[in-house]
């Protein structure tokens, strides 16, 4: 007999965890989601992406988003992704100073802790300007060290001339389709670990 587990997976983050740019509107976490459900692990995927988004703005509106999706006795789960608008400059200064975007996924660990809900952390991607990368390539140092389940997807995205090439025709930061398939290709080993064996 085949067991379905009802597994809630909220994906809260910003411009790209919404898959802006994507002319097929799946994004990274639509790909994923799909992926899991070809693998016999379904998953119910609620985005929660909002653009200009930053680890301030994640960490305000996360208990009020799940709390309306999870359910008790589910297996309720959680994928934060965020920090290019951290480091975004605004009247020469950044959105959101390093050490503030280290405390609020701290915090969003925390609290995940204590309500013994697994977190996964998709860390951010490069963009066209090359000062705003080197800012953002310091910062997603600094996140890996908060969270063990974290993807660093910065560097192989940076290395990477489909991804900065789709990247640099279109908005300056958004990727189209085919970069959404690439960042899926680089979560995907860590997700499926995060998700365990198929339902059965």
């Amino acid at each position: 007999m085949t067991i379905n587990v009802d597994r809630r997976v909220c994906f809260v983050g910003d411009s790209y965890v919404a898959g802006v740019g994507d002319p097929e509107h799946r994004g990274w976490v639509g790909r994923l989601a799909a992926e899991s459900y070809r693998a016999g692990r379904p998953v119910t995927a609620y985005n929660l992406g909002v653009r200009r988004d930053t680890s301030e703005d994640v960490r305000r509106r996360l208990p009020a988003e799940t709390a309306n999706r999870w359910v008790a006795g589910c297996d309720n789960r959680l994928v934060v992704s965020f920090g290019v608008n951290d480091t975004t400059e605004v009247d020469a200064a950044v959105r959101v100073a390093p050490e503030r975007s280290v405390a609020n996924l701290q915090g969003i660990a925390d609290d995940m802790a204590a309500q013994r809900v697994p977190l996964l952390v998709v860390g951010p991607p490069p963009v066209a300007d090359h000062e705003q990368n080197d800012r953002i390539e310091a910062l997603d140092e600094r996140l890996a060290r908060v969270v063990v389940s974290y993807v660093s997807v910065f560097g192989a995205l940076r290395a990477e001339r489909d991804w900065m090439r789709a990247v640099a025709l279109g908005d300056g930061a958004h990727p189209d389709g085919a970069g959404y398939a690439l960042l899926t290709r680089l979560v995907l080993p860590a997700w499926e670990d995060w998700l365990g064996p198929a339902d059965g």
